[in-house]
């Protein structure tokens, strides 16, 4: 909670998707368009998230389908390139996530000084992938490594594109993890990006964990922030805020406006 609250502070934040383009080496690549092409669309989807009020930012390489369990070393030097031309623009807290890598996450994070990372890093699942068995000790032992104890380790405990083969409830996982690997906080997801977590889980997690941080981590939607704050402790968002609701277009921003709009009046207007 401690960290928690020193990057984000005591409300309940809501940390807004960059989704970059896809990267040198993904079959999505814009090759025309190159990095220069990369940087204005972070830059473009950055001044809206900002303008609107956002408390928080987070750099993802969601267009690098289909995912990969051990990226490329270019992809993550690409991410920390881009977040580089950017960083002197950066006035929220930001973090990164690197799908579907914690090794190559953690690294991002030291190389940009980021003050977060989300990814899946306990369980064991089966996904879209393939086998998915993430090592929450190796990223933490790395993350000390690299000198950033203070980066906040936000757990996603319900994997997108997969089924969890540990068959105890979520529940019961999100408990245990918090045990073994003490995480910052704790994510709740839908099965897809843009999909929304059931509030029925975001409920029973936040039952079992009421000192730790939960928040919503997909699928939510104007409609339904309100509720979700009521429950969680925050919450992530990112295809709501795009041009028509599209996870792959732009950032909208007067979606983005009415957004935070919805969630100052939650928020008793903070």
């Amino acid at each position: 909670m401690e960290t928690f609250r020193r990057v984000f502070g005591d409300g309940k934040p809501v940390i807004a998707m960059v989704h970059l383009g896809a990267l040198p080496g993904a079959p999505l690549h814009d090759g025309r368009g190159g990095l220069a092409a990369l940087v204005d669309g972070a830059r473009r989807d950055l001044v809206a998230l900002q303008a609107a009020g956002f408390d928080a930012v987070m750099f993802g390489n969601e267009n690098d389908r289909p995912y990969e369990f051990k990226v490329d070393p270019a992809s993550t030097a690409t991410m920390a390139f881009v977040i580089g031309q950017l960083k002197g623009e950066i006035k929220v807290p930001f973090g990164v996530n690197v799908l579907w890598d914690p090794m190559s996450t953690v690294a991002l994070a030291a190389a940009t000084g980021a003050h977060f990372v989300r990814e899946i890093f306990t369980g064991t699942y089966a996904s879209d992938m393939g086998p998915w068995t993430p090592d929450a000790g190796a990223a933490m032992r790395y993350r000390n490594r690299l000198g950033r104890s203070d980066l906040a380790m936000l757990y996603n405990v319900s994997a997108e594109f997969a089924d969890s083969l540990d068959r105890r409830p979520l529940p019961d996982r999100a408990r245990s993890a918090v045990f073994s690997s003490v995480p910052d906080a704790v994510l709740v997801s839908g099965q897809i990006t843009g999909e929304a977590a059931a509030m029925s889980d975001l409920e029973a997690v936040k039952r079992v964990l009421p000192k730790v941080p939960v928040l919503a981590n997909t699928g939510v939607k104007h409609a339904t922030v309100a509720d979700v704050l009521a429950v969680a402790d925050g919450c992530v968002v990112g295809s709501a805020l795009k041009i028509d609701g599209d996870t792959w277009k732009a950032v909208d921003p007067d979606r983005a406006i009415d957004f935070m709009d919805r969630v100052r009046a939650t928020r008793g207007g903070k």
